[in-house]
């Protein structure tokens, strides 16, 4: 009974680790290629869960998973040409100020629209009752948003790894300089990884809104979780955003288990640990834009 219980919460810290990838590798790819600090990548995630919880109504929870990261994508290229755009090449410090800004406005119109308390998100009556493996229970929605996370990941990989589009995004986070030389504009580049960046945050506003819930201040509270992830993944590092989201999550569920008050703390000092002897990350590049 004390293993089932146990490998139900390692489950559960991989659900979390997924759900922390979604959020941080977007963060990531956006501070690797541009230099910029985006606090406002969490209210892209609010805003997903809330057009989420709208769309539902009309489409149902399929027409939500395509729908919501869409639009919020659509924003995405507004947010890169007319804001982010200034400042590629200027200090990342004043990235970070204006998109700190944003992330507090972002919040406070959704309260405006939405209002200050939490909204119902229930999960899809498909996907509703458990799993049974032998003695072992475990929530059929959980499994779907595990393949979820899987796919998506997938998905990224093959982008950045089997594409040119993806070998000029490689070579712009490691050699800007020689891809300017060879006549080929990041630019245009920026923006599509803005756009997955932003996407994959909503995506993960709508795949966990009906467990974590639907409130105007969760934007803030996951980017604590997400920059946690990729500063013990290493910038530059594909794998090891993934990596450090699967730790996180698999250490933060298995600390739940033994002490529960430990929970939150766990991160943090798993963080500490990884940056005593690995102060780029666990796979951190080199990257000459910021060294």
């Amino acid at each position: 009974m004390e293993f089932v219980f146990l490998l139900e919460q390692v489950l559960n810290g991989l659900l979390v680790g997924g759900y922390y990838l979604l959020i941080a590798l977007g963060l990531s790819l956006i501070f690797s290629l541009g230099g910029v600090v985006n606090l406002a990548h969490g209210a892209f995630y609010a805003l997903g869960a809330y057009l989420a919880v709208e769309v539902t109504k009309h489409l149902g929870f399929s027409g939500a998973v395509v729908i919501s990261p869409l639009i919020v994508g659509m924003l995405g290229v507004l947010f890169e040409r007319f804001l982010l755009r200034r400042f590629y090449s200027a200090d990342p410090i004043l990235s970070l100020l204006l998109t700190f800004g944003l992330a507090m406005v972002a919040e406070q119109l959704i309260r405006m629209t939405w209002g200050a308390s939490p909204i119902p998100s229930s999960i899809p009556a498909a996907f509703k009752g458990q799993i049974a493996v032998g003695g072992f229970l475990y929530s059929r929605y959980r499994v779907l948003m595990l393949f979820a996370v899987v796919a998506a990941l997938t998905a990224i990989w093959l982008l950045l790894n089997k594409t040119s589009f993806g070998r000029v995004v490689r070579a712009g986070v490691q050699r800007p300089d020689m891809v300017a030389v060879l006549g080929i504009r990041l630019q245009p580049y920026m923006t599509t990884v803005v756009v997955l960046g932003v996407s994959l945050a909503a995506l993960a506003g709508v795949l966990f809104a009906p467990i974590s819930g639907v409130h105007p201040a969760m934007g803030t509270e996951i980017m604590t979780a997400a920059f946690v992830v990729v500063v013990i993944g290493g910038l530059g590092s594909f794998w090891g955003v993934v990596i450090a989201a699967v730790l996180v999550g698999v250490v933060r569920g298995i600390t739940i288990h033994f002490y529960p008050a430990a929970g939150e703390a766990s991160m943090y000092l798993l963080m500490l640990l990884v940056l005593m002897f690995r102060p780029r990350g666990l796979l951190g590049e080199r990257i000459e834009r910021f060294e």
